[in-house]
């Protein structure tokens, strides 16, 4: 892909450390591109990662997953989005545990991750942690990803409420991380509804933006404080994203604000044309061209072959030569009777029978090849 300076969706981001004064260990990073030089569909690129692990470990962790990802999906050609995506996580999980394993004082930092990939009109996802992605559609808001943590277990397997859960002791214990020893199991489910089965959750992969569709990605430092009908709320009555983004972290930070915050918003604009004009591509005219320059010349020789053999092989046309008629001598002395005069009636010649070379051979226009 082709990095562009503009992106063809309204995006804002921001980050705040919180009021407990830590160093901020959330990161994200933002990036538009275009597929190619000949296929000019805009592609946006976004990705938030919070880091885990003291002595600023988590923010190093937070930084090589942002980077690698990112890194990874731009040198990508984004036809295959959610094997690439898979790639692109364990890549930056396994240099966390690289990095972390040469470091004493950095030994078992991580960091969760949750990305967004739209191309053209088509939304890919994928999480891994409880970074959150969250879908503003039609006045309703959609949390699309699932956490990956012991209180998400609980709940699913109703052993705790999931109003019990925001304060339980274990709500930060997380079961999926960057630079865990394995690779991280990648998670591609988008639930659009709260019941929606996996293997469908998961078939919302590359589903179609909508005009005046919002997608939040957050970091947990917002969605411990600040509930889902609040987060849309505060998105509906803003006049912009900007100042969607800072009321919300300004809310999380009255409340105590315990972590780092960071915000993305995205928005698809009600005027977008999802239709993106098409370079156009000279490459199947040149080799068209030259095919039927190839074709031509072969017919221009099959052609100059079989006149020459024609005119080598050809039978003459046979010629016929009269023979002279005897004229009488001018001085010979003729003695005629007084007869009536005669007349000399003279009978043509035949004439031989005329040949026509074989073959005759009719140039036949070549044909024009649409490439």
């Amino acid at each position: 892909m082709i990095r562009t300076d503009r992106a063809h969706l309204s995006v804002i981001a921001q980050t705040h450390p919180g009021m407990t004064g830590k160093n901020n260990e959330d990161r994200y990073a933002i990036t538009s591109f275009q597929l190619s030089e000949e296929e000019l569909t805009p592609v946006l690129f976004a990705v938030v990662a919070d880091g885990i692990g003291g002595h600023r470990a988590g923010e190093v962790a937070a930084e090589l997953a942002v980077d690698h990802i990112t890194q990874f999906v731009a040198e990508s050609d984004a036809q295959r989005p959610k094997k690439i995506l898979e790639r692109a996580i364990h890549e930056a999980s396994e240099a966390i545990a690289d990095h972390a394993s040469s470091t004493a004082e950095q030994k078992g930092m991580g960091a969760t991750c949750a990305c967004i990939w739209v191309i053209g009109d088509k939304l890919y996802a994928a999480t891994v942690g409880d970074s959150r992605i969250y879908l503003l559609r039609g006045g309703r808001i959609q949390q699309l990803t699932t956490d990956h943590t012991w209180v998400q277990e609980a709940i699913e397997k109703n052993i705790l409420t999931p109003e019990q859960a925001r304060e339980h002791p274990n709500v930060h214990v997380i079961r999926r991380y960057l630079g865990s020893p394995d690779p991280p199991d990648v998670d591609f489910r988008l639930r659009l509804y709260d019941s929606e089965a996996d293997a469908l959750a998961e078939g919302n992969q590359g589903m179609q933006i909508q005009p005046g569709d919002t997608f939040l990605i957050c970091s947990d430092g917002l969605t411990d404080l600040v509930w889902n009908d609040e987060i849309a709320e505060t998105i509906r009555s803003k006049s912009s994203l900007k100042a969607a983004a800072q009321e919300l972290i300004d809310t999380a930070n009255q409340r105590g604000g315990h972590d780092n915050i960071t915000i993305v918003l995205i928005n698809v604009p009600r005027d977008l044309k999802m239709t993106v004009p098409q370079k156009t591509n000279w490459r199947p005219w040149i080799i068209g061209g030259g095919i039927a320059f190839l074709l031509f010349l072969a017919f221009a020789s099959v052609l100059t072959i079989n006149l020459l053999r024609a005119t080598v092989f050809a039978t003459p046309t046979p010629t016929f030569t009269p023979s002279p008629i005897p004229t009488a001598s001018l001085t010979e002395t003729l003695t005629v009777s007084p007869t009536p005069t005669e007349t000399l009636t003279t009978t043509p010649s035949p004439i031989g029978p005329t040949y026509t070379p074989w073959p005759t051979n009719t140039e036949i226009p070549s044909g024009t090849q649409t490439p």
